[in-house]
């Protein structure tokens, strides 16, 4: 607490992180590690909804045991909107994590480090005569706000990783009120017994059909005894409930039992400017950190917490609001190049069932399987191998023109 505040009975922190998934929660323990005072501001009882694939890199970067995860996949398999189906299998394994658990693990992690904990609805930034920043917010859960009483601390900075929509970043980046979003819903069903109508526990299961979703993809990852079947979709008038009970239907789960539903947006794009120039820079889904055409969020998520850690640390120590800048400028630096391949991915090939249908075939071809999975696995486009990339080149021009036969 600042000695300022001290001798009048207030309370203030060097950071005050808004939001307690992977991105504040990985944010707010590396702080805490720094010796930075951190507030770790979380709505509670809220998960967000993930199919929950993580890559073996994210394990070794941030320090995660693998008993956290819930299951190990070695497949994924692709179905077109003619029902063709093309498996990708995986030399290793991705991991896939149950948000409920994964993201109380990081927040638990980051008190251990010395964050404080705090369950609250963030309102409000405010600023005094005295050029002090202030974070208003309500006690309680999302689930019990009505009559909350508001609470006021004070902070140097604020890190806003309170979600898609987030407020922090409303009230304080102009560009986001304009960003695009997908909506995700998915539901939380017990997993059927091996092998029953195709069922497999260590195989992600992706439909490209436009019947499940017009403009993005519905999905079946199993969790160990849970699997999460969902959809995304930019249309705001498709019903996301109705695709997933066709798709539990088909995929005889129609009659599993319903553990819990949830829904969410998820960004587009990433924001052009993290940070307002002055006490708030923004980080995982608020930055819109999620790659297109996947939707894969936490691994990015959890490094734009730790660059925006950074940022923050760096800040406190110099007082200098351009340190703010580095979080983005290092995360583009990382995987800019790979988020817009996969943007120019998602918009040509997700446009109709044709080329969705077109798309999967491609997903056959050993080359494209071996370049797709060594850039998820290991988080960069490999520069190694040349003739690979040229040979899915002439193969996608192929598809494109038409004069591939699909398979």
């Amino acid at each position: 607490m600042q000695p300022d505040l001290q001798s009048e009975g207030l309370e203030g922190f060097d950071v005050v992180v808004v939001g307690g998934g992977p991105a504040g929660a990985t944010a707010a323990h590396d702080l805490a590690r720094l010796g930075r005072s951190v507030l770790l501001l979380d709505r509670g009882g809220r998960i967000k909804p993930c199919g929950g694939a993580v890559p073996p890199v994210l394990l070794k970067e941030f320090d995660i045991p693998e008993s956290l995860l819930a299951a190990r996949v070695n497949c994924a398999r692709m179905v077109s909107p003619q029902s063709r189906e093309v498996d990708m299998p995986i030399n290793g394994f991705v991991g896939m994590v149950d948000r409920e658990h994964f993201d109380e693990w990081l927040r638990e992690r980051a008190a251990q480090a010395g964050a404080v904990r705090r369950s609250g609805h963030f309102k409000s930034i405010e600023h005094d005569a005295d050029g002090r920043t202030w974070v208003v917010y309500e006690s309680g859960s999302h689930h019990s706000r009505d009559g909350a009483e508001p609470h006021r601390v004070a902070a140097r900075l604020i890190i806003g990783a309170d979600g898609a929509r987030s407020e922090v970043a409303r009230q304080s980046i102009p560009e986001a009120h304009d960003i695009p979003f997908v909506a995700a819903y998915h539901e939380i069903v017990s997993s059927p017994p091996q092998g029953v109508q195709g069922f497999d526990r260590k195989r992600c299961d992706v439909y490209y059909q436009g019947e499940l979703s017009q403009d993005f993809y519905a999905w079946i990852f199993p969790h160990g005894e849970q699997t999460s079947i969902g959809v995304g979709t930019a249309n705001k008038g498709f019903s996301m409930r109705a695709a997933v009970s066709k798709l539990r239907e088909r995929t005889g789960m129609a009659d599993s039992e319903t553990i819990r539903r949830e829904g969410a947006p998820i960004p587009l794009r990433t924001l052009k400017r993290w940070d307002n120039g002055k006490d708030v820079v923004l980080a995982g889904d608020a930055a819109g950190c999620v790659a297109p055409a996947s939707g894969e969020g936490i691994y990015y998520a959890m490094v734009s917490g730790r660059l925006a850690a950074e940022a923050a640390d760096e800040f406190c120590r110099s007082g200098n609001p351009r340190a703010l800048r580095s979080a983005r400028k290092r995360f583009m630096k990382a995987h800019g190049r790979v988020f817009w391949i996969l943007g120019l991915l998602q918009r040509f090939w997700y446009r109709n069932d044709n080329r969705r249908e077109r798309f999967v075939s491609i997903c056959r071809d050993p080359d494209v399987q071996m370049l797709t999975w060594e850039a998820y696995m290991h988080k960069r486009l490999v520069k190694a191998k040349p003739l690979a990339h040229v040979r899915i080149f002439f193969k996608d021009m192929a598809h494109l023109l038409g004069l591939a036969r699909v398979r």
